[in-house]
């Protein structure tokens, strides 16, 4: 016993040492971000009156009492986010619309008021309690933006914001992130407000003092700049902080790579959706993204250096609908079968420029499984290799590399090669690697296994190499249709059959096949595919594909007197690759459209732009002549639209008869935003 317990404190003493003899380089995680990197995959709920309004963002003058999920199990929520792998739940406490998912003595607007419990109930305690239970972390959003509170857009409600922060921080127990965005519009006063950030950090700080801070600028991690859940191939954990705020226009590509020299340790969180929106609306239950499309989120969050925060809404009877609930448990299935085995484990490690007079910087750390072990050069070397190799062939697929970042990130580029009979050739390139990397490779058979580190900023320190051999799966199907109206579905995967449906049911071996040829579908409505292989023994998910009117005799009336005609029939030639790009000069801005004969509308969509012009405020026309056009049939603004800019749905109240349509663009999703554009503007 006694044996033990010296050799324990000798390893101790001389592992602190080696730690000691390399420096650290840069700017260097907390002891709360070690712990927070380490989470990797976690659920993000969003619920809240939008859940039962369709809406993603509330304008704060809904009936609180709309608010009644009639069969709520927060422990159902944590038990599948235990059972999906995920290590924590964040959920909106309080959204944009001010609804507080707790009793707030600061507002009038919460659970109290709602029909849920007859105003007894507390979204909060039951999560947190089930967080508890089932080994979770528990994590909060609260926007400091409120389109419900009186006091918004005066000097008063900094307080009372901080006032809510501190009743949620106080009454839940322990909270491992705070999540703030940047969203400031205006209140039911028509004012925007000021927000008071060192007030609402110090308040929460002061009750928990670890918590890590989620905005663009942090401090503790920051929004990877899109919403789609990914990470740059090139990402920095380090960030020049004071830069930065939250809600800061035009800083998306730089949040979404880092600085390469930042002055603050801020690493990436990657925030995505699991279906299309954020809150939970029944006309998605079929549109949950598949696997393979979940594992390519994957793979470019958590593989690239940033944590994944997955949203899973709460549907209106206060459960994780089934759809959500069995991908997330397939992802599971699959990354758990990635990863089972790691073949570096097998492997007789080499390495060049190993550091000196260190005991513990050794090459048999970067196969030991233990991340708080590892190889480094010597000071001044900012490049080495390391080659594994086998007795025996192996096949693998993926390679996972971490650096040991207590001491900072260092590697800016690095080489993957393979031995072929006496020489290398060449699989990866990449640039940084940070707390962890993850590369999808071809599937390759080989003996030796070299990665070669390029440069660096400081002797690089690698905790850890591994190899995986990870299941191939069938990819999905993808359907297309252009302007003709003629549907295609094609797919990656080596000869699949392709199965499909028009009329929403579930495409099998029974239904109609696709030969190849396109078929015609010109109406609005749902086609789905799926794809077979082994004679159906194997097949992809269901990909569903909703679809507009088809534009087959559209034509261009007029677009904004200074455009182009050429450019504008670009928003509705079919095709999301092209789009209308208006010139610059100011909002507002008009596109209008004569659909070649009187049709019946439901509603219209717009598919924003994928570079720019990203319209936030709008109003629809119709007429039957192209000239009298009376008052907008629909007009509102699309919701969060800057940060997910994906397909957006009009309804109108009721269904109106028209030749001709017109949009008009009132105001951009961003200030700076001179243009409009679209990827397509439709009809349903």
């Amino acid at each position: 016993m006694r044996k033990a317990l010296f050799i324990f404190l000798l390893l101790g003493s001389t592992r602190l040492l080696a730690q000691q003899d390399i420096k650290p380089y840069g700017a260097l995680p907390s002891a709360a971000q070690l712990k927070w990197q380490q989470l990797e995959y976690y659920m993000f709920i969003h619920f809240g009156p939008n859940t039962f309004t369709d809406k993603e963002w509330g304008h704060g003058d809904e009936d609180p009492k709309v608010f009644n999920p009639t069969q709520l199990d927060a422990r159902q929520w944590a038990r599948t986010a235990k059972a999906a792998g995920m290590k924590g739940i964040i959920i909106t406490a309080k959204h944009h619309d001010g609804f507080c998912l707790w009793p707030s003595a600061y507002s009038k607007h919460t659970v109290r008021e709602s029909a849920w419990k007859n105003g007894k109930g507390d979204v909060l305690k039951e999560l947190s309690e089930a967080c508890k239970e089932a080994g979770l972390l528990f994590g909060v959003y609260l926007s400091p933006w409120d389109r419900n509170h009186p006091a918004y857009g005066t000097p008063e409600y900094n307080q009372v914001f901080a006032n809510q922060l501190k009743e949620v921080h106080t009454n839940y127990g322990d909270v491992f992130e705070q999540w703030f965005d940047g969203a400031n519009g205006e209140g039911p006063n028509g004012k925007k407000q000021v927000y008071d950030w060192d007030l609402f950090h110090k308040t929460v700080r002061d009750i928990h003092p670890n918590v890590i801070f989620f905005s663009d600028a942090g401090p503790g991690c920051r929004w990877i700049g899109n919403e789609n859940g990914f990470a740059g191939e090139t990402n920095w954990s380090t960030l020049n902080r004071e830069e930065f705020h939250p809600g800061m226009p035009g800083i998306q590509d730089i949040l979404n790579r880092g600085q390469e020299d930042g002055t603050h340790w801020v690493p990436g969180e990657a925030d995505v959706s699991i279906r299309p929106g954020w809150f939970y609306s029944p006309s998605t239950d079929d549109k949950v993204k598949t696997l393979p499309w979940l594992l390519d989120i994957y793979y470019k969050s958590v593989g690239r250096n940033a944590n994944l925060l997955l949203n899973v809404p709460v549907d209106r009877r206060g459960l994780i609908h089934k759809n959500d609930s069995l991908r997330l448990m397939e992802l599971r299935k699959v990354l758990d079968e990635s990863f089972k085995t790691n073949l570096a484990i097998r492997a007789r490690t080499t390495v060049t420029n190993t550091r000196k007079n260190s005991m513990l910087s050794s090459a048999v750390h970067l196969t030991d499984n233990n991340p708080n072990t590892y190889w480094a050069t010597n000071d001044g070397e900012l490049q080495g290799t390391i080659t594994l190799s086998f007795e025996r062939p192996v096949t693998f697929n993926r390679l996972q590399i971490q650096e040991y970042i207590a001491l900072g990130q260092r590697v800016k580029s690095f080489r993957v090669s393979v031995r072929e009979g006496n020489t290398y050739r060449e699989v990866a390139n990449e640039t940084t690697i940070g707390y962890k990397r993850i590369l999808r490779l071809p599937t390759i058979t080989t003996a030796a296994v070299k990665i070669e580190l390029l440069d660096a900023k400081a002797c690089p320190v690698i905790s850890e190499v591994k190899l995986f051999k990870a299941p191939e799966l069938l990819a999905d199907p993808g359907i297309s249709r252009n302007k003709e109206g003629q549907v295609s579905i094609t797919a990656a995967s080596p000869d699949p059959v392709f199965h499909y449906t028009t009329n929403g049911s579930e495409p099998t071996l029974r239904s109609p096949k696709y030969t190849g040829t396109p078929f015609a579908f010109p109406g609005t409505g749902v086609v789905k595919a799926k794809a077979f292989v082994n004679n159906g023994k194997q097949s992809s998910a269901t990909v569903t594909a909703e679809f507009d009117l088809a534009p087959v005799n559209w034509k261009l009336l007029q677009v904004s007197s200074q455009e182009n005609r050429g450019e504008g029939e670009k928003a509705i030639d079919g095709d999301l690759r092209t789009g209308w790009i208006s010139k610059d000069g100011g909002y507002p801005h008009e596109i209008q459209v004569d659909m070649g004969g009187v049709t019946t509308i439901n509603g219209f969509t717009y598919t924003p732009h994928p570079s720019r012009g990203i319209v936030y405020n709008y109003a629809f026309y119709v007429s039957t002549d192209g000239k009298n056009w009376g008052r907008p049939v629909a007009q509102g603004s699309f919701a969060n639209i800057q940060n997910n800019p994906v397909k957006q749905r009009v309804k109108l109240p009721k269904s109106v008869q028209a030749q001709y349509f017109r949009l008009v663009a009132v105001a951009p999703g961003s200030a700076q935003e001179k243009r409009a554009a679209a990827a397509e503007i439709g009809v349903f």
